[in-house]
This record gives structure tokens, C-alpha cells and sequence, in this order.
């Protein structure tokens, strides 16, 4: 029973944390003036992502390799066919010409590069596949380029206004920076005790911790990212609401592995490249939506779909495990 109550709470103060975090980021955005592609893309959804970030470094540090890698690919293929899919049936998404010519195939090359640096006994008949210390650079290295990319688009067009779901009254810089670093420590306290609730959780039922990551944790802790893109998408922002997603995605494979493999080497086995294939395709299949229908245009019956594909993910996800 405690097992279960470390693990429900752990996801509450996670989910808390990323609350406040975002409150206070976006509030710091609106005083720095910046777009709202660009704040999608950088503010909320590293902010949304940080549940993930937080997890991993955790479980890296304590030698749980399965629940870090497992957790990002299930938050990935989450976050496209589940998230976007949701918020598309409540607003059908808008995408901007360079989200679906830049962003979204640089999810997809994200997936495929990921992909190639795990498979060691694939590509170079290696005993062991693991994302090494090395690996973990090079994704990094990745990682910042995005960012340069991101901030030569932050500049805003003189129509753009910022949308975030947030409070009404605008809060002075003092109290945002408080609500960062009060949310940033609700997601290390968080985050600690949901990997130790998964890890007794995955004992006591008898399961893998990969599965656990796939599921129970990648979707607890991708709420905020959907929390966030589907009250984005109620109001009609659709930068804010795909550009979470595609910045959260981004985010979880260059930053968040990259520094978990940093941190400690994750071994990957081979039966898991099915997953990945799934993440990259769930990348291809929504560069491949903004053709069909109306052009660039997210609309509700393919939501549907991504929501329909991602049940029988997890449906194989569970009998597989």
C-alpha cells in the first residue's frame, strides 16, 4: 500500500511543479517579449518536460537504465498520437510552414539518431548495444543547436501575442523566478518518489521496468504536456499547443538522454527497437497529416486516428510485456 501511495504522490507533486514552472516561465516570457513559437518551443516545453528530465536523472543515478530509456520513448509516441490527437478534436491545429518543414522532421531525425547510436550490436556487431557517455554528448551537441535555431525565431511579429495558460494578472519578475524555483524542487522531490514507487511498483506486480516506463510513467509524466496543449488548443493558440509537443519531444531525446547517458551509460536491448520505430513513426505520421486535408492543418478525424493508434500501442505495449 505504501508503494502505491509513494508512487500517486510522487506524480502529484510532479504535476504540481510543472504547474508552477510553467506560471512563472511563461510570465518571464511575456517580459522578455518573445514569440509564441518560440516560447512553445523552448519555455513550455522544456518546462513540461522536465517530470522526464527529472525521472531520468534519478533513475540513471540509481542504475534503473530500463525506466530511463523506456520512459522517453513512451512519452514521445504519448505526447504525438495521444496529446495532439486530443487536442486537435478540441481545435483543429494550424501549423506554421517552418514547424512542418523544420521542426517536426527534426523530431523524426531525433528518433532515427537515437536509433543508430543504441543499436551497437546491429551496426557494429558489438557484444552490447548502450548509449554511452559519448553518444550522450553527441546528442547534446544536438541539443544545442536546436536552441541556437530557436533563438534566431524568437523574435515576435507584431501580431503575435502571447497565450499561455496561465493566470490573468500578470506577476512581477521577483514572484515568477520564486514560482520557477519553488515548481523546479516540487519536480526533484517529485520525481524521486515516483521512481521509487515504480521500481517496487514493477517488483510487487511482477512486470519489467521497461513496461512500467512505457506506460504507468511515461503517460503521469507527460500530463503536464498534455494539460498544457489542450488548454493551448481550447483557446485557439495552435503555436502553443504543437510547439510543446515538438520542443517537449526534442527536448526528451538530445537534452534528456543526453545528460542521463552522461550522467551513467544505458544499456539498450535490441527487442526495444520497436518502440523507437513506433516513436519515429508517430514523427512521419504527423509530418505526413499536414498534407492530407486541408494543408498544414491538423484536423479532428485525424486526431482521431492518432488517438486510435496510440490505444493499440499500448495494447501491444501490455501484451508484450
Amino acid at each position: 500500500m505504501l508503494t502505491f501511495c509513494l508512487f500517486a504522490i510522487g506524480f502529484l507533486v510532479l504535476i504540481k511543479g510543472a504547474d508552477w514552472l510553467i506560471t512563472g516561465a511563461s510570465q518571464i516570457a511575456r517580459i522578455l517579449k518573445v514569440s509564441d513559437l518560440a516560447v512553445g518551443l523552448t519555455i513550455v516545453a522544456f518546462g513540461t518536460s522536465l517530470p522526464e528530465f527529472f525521472i531520468n536523472i534519478f533513475a540513471s543515478a540509481g542504475g534503473n537504465t530500463d525506466l530511463a530509456i523506456s520512459n522517453i520513448l513512451g512519452s514521445n509516441t504519448f505526447n504525438i498520437l495521444l496529446i495532439l490527437g486530443l487536442s486537435s478534436i478540441i481545435y483543429p491545429l494550424s501549423v506554421q510552414s517552418s514547424t512542418v518543414w523544420k521542426e517536426i522532421p527534426l523530431t523524426l531525425l531525433a528518433a532515427a539518431i537515437l536509433g543508430i547510436l543504441v543499436n551497437d550490436k546491429l551496426i557494429d556487431k558489438q557484444n552490447i548495444s548502450v548509449l554511452s557517455r559519448i553518444d550522450g554528448i553527441v546528442l547534446i551537441s544536438y541539443f544545442v543547436i536546436f536552441i541556437y535555431y530557436t533563438f534566431s525565431i524568437s523574435k515576435p511579429k507584431q501580431s503575435d501575442i502571447i497565450n499561455l495558460p496561465c493566470t490573468e494578472k500578470p506577476y512581477g519578475i521577483k514572484k515568477s523566478v520564486s514560482l520557477v524555483v519553488l515548481g523546479l524542487l516540487c519536480l526533484a522531490v517529485g520525481a524521486k518518489w515516483t521512481v521509487d514507487g515504480a521500481v517496487q511498483l514493477s517488483e510487487v506486480l511482477g512486470i519489467s521496468k521497461s513496461l512500467v516506463g512505457l506506460t504507468i510513467v511515461a503517460i503521469g509524466t507527460s500530463l503536464p504536456e498534455l494539460a498544457t496543449s489542450a488548454v493551448a488548443a481550447y483557446k485557439k493558440n495552435a503555436d502553443i499547443a504543437v510547439g510543446n509537443i515538438v520542443g517537449s519531444n526534442i527536448f526528451n531525446i538530445f537534452f534528456i538522454l543526453g545528460t542521463s547517458a552522461i550522467i551513467r551509460p544505458l544499456p539498450f536491448q535490441s527487442e526495444d527497437n520497436t518502440d523507437i520505430i513506433v516513436t519515429a513513426a508517430a514523427s512521419l505520421l504527423l509530418f505526413i497529416c499536414m498534407f492530407t486535408g486541408k494543408k498544414n492543418l491538423l484536423d479532428r478525424w485525424e486526431g482521431i486516428v492518432a488517438v486510435l493508434l496510440y490505444g493499440g500501442y499500448i495494447v501491444f505495449v501490455i501484451f508484450r510485456g
